[in-house]
Order: structure tokens, then C-alpha cells, then sequence
């Protein structure tokens, strides 16, 4: 479970929480709360309904339906997600490549079974058959593109939603406003109740924007950008290894993915 995703939403959440029931926090002596009176205004079906059906409905006009399905695997990452050990991969890599200078890269089909990537099990298995470097590259960045499309049309998905949220919230104001004005004649004193009704659904689409959507958004984009850059490290690991490189040129060239910190814990574990 991906703790930084599920911390977010519990401080987002914390924060409404606290900005809806804020006098219950500094109550004055005279403050009696209750829970009604301080959710109550906040809670309005048909806002509900223009934002969260309005902005399903635009994306379903922006996408075609099994996108919109489909992002609901792609979701799943922000909250389940368990990101390469990059460190341990290189490590792997650098192993292959000594056995396979030792005793040839036909050695290295006993050493599959050890290998838990399947990238890297990809790669190696390819090696072994004698493909080509250019074959093995190409399918290699087949992959690698494919991956990135898949995720770019689910950041996409989510990334419009949180565009037409908001949009919604401002069209479901403008409806509570025309209603409003309309019976302002028969109801002046109803104004201000009106006006919050009318004010709602601005809010929902400011909170499922900004605290839901563009962040989730944001958090593929990170998560992709970990894995395309580990496939990267592999691929370029796996051409290493067929080329016959040294095991430890092979090492100082996958290094140079990681931060210079975690490559300076990794050379003094080394050592």
C-alpha cells in the first residue's frame, strides 16, 4: 500500500474536517455542537450530482469507453504499488553479466529461474536465444513505449476530470444563481440560503479537483517515470551483458541512474 497516497487523503480529509466543524475546535462557552448543524450545509444531492455527472459525462465524451474502464487499474497504482528495487536490480544485472563473461551467455539459462523481474527475464531469455542487439533493443523499447502509452491515457483520464470538476461546480453555481434571482421577488429573505445552495457546488468541484484528481494525476506521472527509468536500467544492463562488457564498467554505468546518495550507500556496501 502506497502510504504517501493514503496520507494525503487522510490530512485532505483532516483539513475539510476541521474547516466544517472549525468552532467545535475553539468552542465559545456557549457552543453546543452538533453534528447536523455543521454538516448540513455542506451536503446538497443535486450539487453532488451536477459535478459528479457532469464531469463523468464530459470524459465519456473525451474517451472512448474502455479507457474510461480501464483507468480504474491504472488507479489502482496510487494507492497499491510497489515500486522497483532499483539497487537490487542493478546488483542482479551485474551478477548475469559475470557469469555470463565467465562461462558464456548460454550459462545464464540455469540462472533464470533466480531472476524476478520479468523484464529481466525477458531480455536475458533473448540474449540466450542469440537475438540480435538491435532485435533486442527494439523489442525491448517496444515494451517500454507501450508501458508509458498505457499510463499516459490513464493520467489523462484522471487529469481531465479534475479540468471539468471544477468547470461543473461553476455551472451548478450559475444554476443555483438563475433559480435564486428568479424567485427573488417572492422570497427576499431566502437570499442568503440560496446563495450557499447556489455556492455548493463550486466547493465540491474545487475539493474533488484539487484534492482528489490532479494530485492522483500527478501521482502517475511520478509512478511512471519510476518504472520507465527502471526498464531503461535493465535494458541498457541487458546489452551490456550481451555485448560482453566488463561486469564492472557494466556496474559504474547502471550506478549513474541512481542519486548520488543511494550510489554512494551502494558502493560502501559494496566495499
Amino acid at each position: 500500500m502506497d502510504i504517501a497516497t493514503i496520507l494525503g487523503l487522510a490530512i485532505a480529509l483532516l483539513a475539510m474536517t476541521m474547516a466544517l466543524f472549525g468552532e467545535a475546535w475553539m468552542p465559545s462557552p456557549d457552543y453546543q455542537p452538533t453534528f447536523g448543524e455543521n454538516l448540513g450545509p455542506f451536503v446538497h444531492i443535486p450539487s453532488i450530482g451536477v459535478v459528479f455527472g457532469g464531469s463523468l459525462a464530459a470524459v465519456l465524451l473525451c474517451f472512448p469507453f474502455s479507457r474510461i474502464v480501464g483507468v480504474l487499474g491504472v488507479l489502482k497504482n496510487c494507492f497499491f504499488n510497489k515500486p522497483d528495487n532499483v539497487p537490487k536490480i542493478i546488483e542482479q544485472i551485474v551478477s548475469l553479466a559475470e557469469v555470463a563473461r565467465r562461462e558464456g551467455l548460454l550459462a545464464l539459462e540455469s540462472k533464470l529461474d533466480d531472476v524476478d523481474h520479468p523484464f529481466v527475464q525477458l531480455g536475458i531469455q533473448m540474449a540466450i536465444d542469440g537475438s540480435p542487439p538491435d532485435v533486442i533493443e527494439d523489442l525491448l523499447r517496444t515494451e517500454i513505449n507501450a508501458v508509458a502509452t498505457r499510463h499516459a491515457d490513464g493520467k489523462a483520464v484522471v487529469e481531465q476530470l479534475g479540468r471539468f470538476a471544477p468547470a461543473f461546480g461553476m455551472i451548478g453555481t450559475l444554476i443555483g444563481l438563475v433559480l435564486m434571482l428568479r424567485g427573488l421577488a417572492d422570497d427576499p429573505d431566502g437570499i442568503g440560503s440560496k446563495m450557499a445552495i447556489a455556492l455548493i457546488t463550486t466547493l465540491y468541484g474545487a475539493i474533488l479537483s484539487n484534492g482528489l484528481f490532479l494530485p492522483l494525476a500527478e501521482k502517475l506521472a511520478v509512478l511512471n517515470k519510476q518504472e520507465l527509468r527502471s526498464k531503461e536500467i535493465i535494458l541498457r544492463g541487458i546489452l551490456s551483458i550481451q555485448s560482453g562488457e566488463n561486469p564492472r564498467v557494466i556496474d559504474q554505468k547502471l550506478q549513474t541512474y541512481l542519486p548520488p546518495k543511494l550510489r554512494q550507500r551502494e558502493s560502501n556496501e559494496v566495499g
